[in-house]
């Protein structure tokens, strides 16, 4: 049985580094949400709320657009980071309204690249540096791994989280240094 269990978090924790969830497992919760939220800066009450901006938002984008974009939206205390393609400036601005609409947003970064959709293979490479990001936040202890979320939109990652200035700047440090990043854009929140 002990062995079994092994087996599946061996199993799981990279799919979870993929997904943004590595610190469910890595507690052994059998839920995880909890023991994420408990470690999250957020009220759980905002984590909830960034969830449903950002399900909110997808609908409405794939409501006006259908696959004509391709769109990621990401909210972090009520701040939402837009990232992906679309093919022309008037959709971009549009975009941010239709965002703009929806309860709770605070603020939005539009960073909407006016281009054709990205490939299969970008966004698998992109998904690749995200995991290699996280290994080595996770190697370089330098902060809480889940104070910090991490987007990559075609090499770039971009860093979402409220932190102090110090982890902040640690957090770009080991991004910008990581095989494969183009980029970092910060788009934190500062406590101190």
């Amino acid at each position: 049985m002990k062995n079994t269990k092994q087996l599946w978090l061996l199993l799981l924790l990279p799919l979870s580094v993929l997904n943004g969830c590595a610190p469910m497992y890595a507690v052994g919760t059998a839920a995880g949400t909890g023991a994420y939220i408990s470690e999250d800066r957020r009220t759980s009450g905002m984590f909830i709320e960034d969830e449903g901006i950002e399900l909110k938002s997808a609908r409405r984008i794939h409501q006006q657009y259908g696959d004509n974009v391709h769109v990621n939206v990401t909210s972090y205390n009520r701040i939402v980071l837009l990232t992906g393609e679309v093919p022309t400036d008037a959709i971009k601005s549009e975009v941010s309204r239709l965002i703009m609409g929806v309860d709770n947003v605070r603020k939005i970064y539009n960073e909407l690249a006016v281009a054709d959709k990205t490939s299969l293979a970008s966004r698998s490479n992109d998904a690749l540096i995200t995991s290699k990001v996280k290994a080595r936040f996770l190697a370089e202890r330098k902060f809480q791994i889940n104070h910090i979320k991490i987007v990559t939109e075609n090499s770039i990652v971009y860093l979402l989280g409220v932190v102090t200035h110090q982890e902040g700047e640690n957090a770009a440090q080991i991004a910008s240094s990581t095989s494969g990043v183009k980029k970092v854009v910060k788009v934190f929140e500062y406590f101190n």
